[in-house]
């Protein structure tokens, strides 16, 4: 059994643990309500860009514009993976890293793959692989995300493709549902999904709403030329926020249930040194009447 010293310093060490975890919830719970801030405020822009783009979409083919057109074969993807930076954040990470393993088992398989990474935990895994690393973006997700990071790398991904050296381009993010729900996502950027679908989306959505009509000057083709690689970036940039958001709001859960079980260990520590106090005064008592015992004999 224990000694008393080594439980009482058992406890204390748990207790300078629960301090550290508290902080780190508090710290965690701070910086969700600025990351959920970012991607709120984002969202009706997001979303107004997406109703016109399917709007235009009706009026336009699928060969408007060449980042629409799919290759008749598929020899290189790209692979946009979104990860944190740092970790104590549960299965954050590992839920995301999964999901581009089974992707690439799963559907591209003998096909030559590579990666952007944004967050150094996909980075530093990444790195195992045999697939090469493109480009990679440390000190982005879980902080103050500028707009220019999606449209530079979103830039490089069209150029890329424009010039046939990638033939697909997929996102794998975070979904930020509440705070208690963020699912590994994966979403297909280029070439972008058919038009028609979008336009079919956005209309179902909207169904029931005034869909106000929108004139194209000076020809919808023109426009979608234009609006096409914005929201690519769009995409990718509303991916981050989802992302950084998703990170800050596991790490919150993570260390309150760390701290959680921090009280639970104490409680089990405190009443093992209870225990341990009270059969030490019960040997010295024992001993003491033996000892009383044995001077009347």
């Amino acid at each position: 059994m224990a000694t008393l010293k080594e439980v009482k310093s058992k406890i204390v060490s748990v207790k300078k643990t629960r301090q550290i975890t508290s902080a780190m919830k508090m710290v965690a719970t701070s910086r969700l309500r600025g990351a959920q801030n970012s991607m709120e405020q984002f969202k009706p822009y997001a979303g107004k860009f997406a109703e016109v783009l399917g709007s235009i979409a009706g009026k336009a083919g699928d060969n408007a514009s060449p980042l629409l057109v799919p290759r008749d074969e598929v020899k290189k993807v790209a692979l946009i993976l979104c990860t944190s930076d740092r970790g104590l954040c549960g299965g954050f990470n590992v839920h995301l890293i999964t999901k581009a393993q089974k992707l690439i088992v799963s559907e591209f398989e003998g096909k030559d793959v590579s990666f952007i990474c944004f967050g150094k935990r996909g980075r530093d895994w990444a790195k195992k692989q045999p697939q090469p690393i493109d480009d990679e973006f440390i000190g982005v997700v879980g902080g103050n995300i500028e707009f220019s990071v999606a449209s530079s790398s979103g830039q490089k991904l069209i150029d890329s493709f424009l010039e046939g050296a990638v033939d697909e381009v997929y996102l794998i993010y975070s979904d930020f549902v509440n705070l208690a729900r963020q699912e590994a996502t994966i979403k297909q950027i280029l070439p972008i999904p058919s038009l028609e679908d979008v336009a079919e989306e956005k209309e179902k959505d909207k169904e029931g709403e005034f869909l106000p009509e929108h004139i194209c000057e000076p020809s919808s083709d023109a426009l979608l030329g234009q609006m096409l690689p914005k929201n690519i970036f769009i995409q990718i940039y509303d991916a981050l926020l989802q992302t950084s958001t998703s990170e800050h709001a596991a790490r919150m859960r993570a260390m309150d249930n760390a701290t959680s079980a921090c009280d639970d260990i104490v409680s089990e520590l405190q009443t093992i040194y209870n225990k341990t106090r009270q059969a030490g005064i019960t040997s010295d008592l024992m001993d003491i009447v033996g000892g009383a015992e044995a001077l009347k004999g």
